[in-house]
């Protein structure tokens, strides 16, 4: 029987590894200059004049696939997604065309064939008569778009308002305004919702305050109290207990380790050592007991007025967890924050801080390993296709969890995991 198991185990890791393989090509088609005559050919015919194609973003999502981003110069602009994700039934205005790594689904932005209401949500026209209330819209900004999965629009009106405009997946809506009226039943700050949805589009008063990350920029949140933070998770209602239950960080770690290989193939070993370790640690720790948890729980997602908690963002992920991997997101994003911007300089003191308090209330050890494994999962997302020496940045965040692992020794702007008494 341990041999059955030990083979099927050994096909398993063939299998992701040949994945993984697979992928590392596509991203690095997508990225080359190999993808523009496909771009062009699909959308301005063939035989036309060729029109400068530039790359403004990419994304790569272990076991599902890689999506560039990239924009057609010719008479105007003209942004385009190509994805080898699979994108299953028809979807009106996406083109799928052969290459030699496989089925491309192409699309002109703002028709992505996962988000049927992102055209509704970057239409002036549409976003003034659907959510200005009578009001002249006067600016509209994509906040984040990461293809296939999910936007964020800002819409600003005459009358002062700001309303964010969330767009999911099909079906996903729904869930999404439950979890917020959830959220303020039971009095924690979140997202105030508009209305009802629109076409899969959630529509959010704009929160009160500044985002922890300008307070830990400025000074390292000295006036914020770590104890604050565990206190919100622990009033989150019980009702989280009956939504579905996702993965955290470090379950899906195998994935962002591939990720993390992709983004740094030099660094491979160190990559797949920190792996190792974060897999060999977590079995023998304490994960605690389920409770509500946040599931995406770091600075980016909280609002400040003052020293106080003002709003709690992105609930999407809320549901049954572990308390120890919340702060241990929290503590992963803190840890990499220099390697973010050279200006988080308070960031190592402030991670110090905040390790201390949040150990005292989960298993010190497994927190220290799940901050790593967050850290690690952080790398592929320094990626820049424009340059900006992205490269130092992601080797900056693998040091991280390496620091938080003691596989190398803290110096400058890297954490250091106190001795926690």
């Amino acid at each position: 029987m341990s041999s059955l198991n030990y083979s099927s185990a050994e096909s398993r890791t063939e299998t992701r590894q040949s994945r993984d393989q697979v992928e590392v090509h596509q991203l690095a088609f997508l990225q080359s200059e190999a993808v523009h005559p496909v771009i062009t050919d699909a959308f301005l015919g063939k035989g036309l004049p060729a029109a400068e194609v530039t790359m403004e973003a990419v994304q790569h999502r272990p076991g599902a696939g890689a999506t560039g981003i990239y924009r057609i110069t010719a008479n105007e602009d003209v942004y385009v997604g190509v994805t080898t994700e699979r994108i299953h039934g028809h979807v009106d205005g996406v083109m799928r065309t052969e290459s030699e790594h496989g089925e491309l689904v192409i699309w002109q932005h703002p028709m992505d064939p996962s988000l049927p209401g992102l055209q509704l949500a970057t239409d002036p026209g549409t976003v003034a008569s659907t959510w200005g209330a009578g009001s002249e819209l006067t600016a509209l900004e994509t906040i984040s778009y990461r293809p296939l999965r999910r936007a964020v629009i800002a819409a600003d009106f005459a009358d002062g308002r700001r309303v964010y405009l969330k767009v999911l997946r099909e079906g996903h809506a729904r869930d999404l305004a439950d979890r917020h009226r959830m959220l303020l039943d039971a009095h924690v700050p979140a997202p105030v919702p508009v209305c009802e949805p629109i076409r899969d589009v959630m529509a959010f008063e704009q929160g009160r305050g500044v985002s922890l990350a300008e307070l830990f920029l400025s000074d390292g949140a000295a006036v914020v109290r770590p104890a604050d933070f565990i206190e919100l998770l622990e009033a989150l209602p019980a009702e989280v207990m009956g939504l579905p239950a996702r993965d955290a960080w470090t379950d899906r770690l195998p994935s962002y380790a591939s990720a993390a290989v992709s983004a740094l193939p030099g660094c491979e070993r160190r990559i797949r050592r920190l792996e190792e370790e974060v897999l060999a640690g977590i079995p023998v720790t304490d994960r605690g007991p389920v409770v509500p948890s946040h599931g995406d729980f770091y600075e980016a997602n909280l609002l400040m007025n003052g020293s106080q908690i003002s709003c709690l963002l992105d609930v999407d992920s809320l549901g049954p967890g572990y308390r120890v991997d919340d702060l241990a997101c929290f503590l992963g994003h803190l840890a990499v924050l220099p390697a973010v911007d050279s200006r988080y300089i308070h960031a190592p003191a402030a991670f110090d801080r905040f390790a201390r308090v949040f150990a005292a209330d989960v298993d010190s050890e497994s927190l220290r390993i799940r901050a790593a494994s967050v850290a690690l999962s952080l790398v592929s997302g320094a990626r820049d296709v424009r340059g900006n020496g992205w490269q130092s940045k992601a080797e900056h965040r693998l040091r991280c969890a390496e620091v938080l692992l003691g596989l190398t020794p803290t110096a400058g702007d890297l954490p250091h995991w106190p001795a926690v008494l």
